[in-house]
């Protein structure tokens, strides 16, 4: 992975509001846009993402990138739940996953 991809990555979690959440395939083919956009082409998908997540993403809001079944990572899972309780996040009526279809989120463009 190279440095433009992984500061790509993290500047879009960056963004990503409180009590929302954007998904690993979600992440990946708005940074992919963003690349063709400004001449480059496609550089990863969805498991490049956590690999730029898992290895540099302390720094920013983490718990905010879900798997597509709305589930956070299992490594961290207690601490990321906490943190979108505490946001308002939308869940899932068991509260195990976060409920998608409320708290997916999409940069302007």
């Amino acid at each position: 992975m190279d440095d433009d991809y992984v500061e790509a990555v993290l500047d879009l979690v960056a963004t990503i509001p409180s009590g929302r959440v954007m998904t690993y395939g979600t992440v990946a083919d708005v940074v992919n846009e963003q690349a063709v956009r400004a001449g480059g082409s496609p550089r990863g998908g969805p498991r490049q993402v956590g690999q730029v997540m898992s290895r540099a993403g302390s720094g920013v809001p983490w718990w905010r990138v879900v798997n597509a079944q709305g589930a956070p990572p299992a490594r961290h899972r207690v601490r990321a739940m906490e943190q979108l309780v505490a946001e308002g996040t939308p869940r899932t009526a068991d509260g195990s996953r976060v409920a998608l279809r409320r708290a997916i989120w999409f940069p302007d463009d």
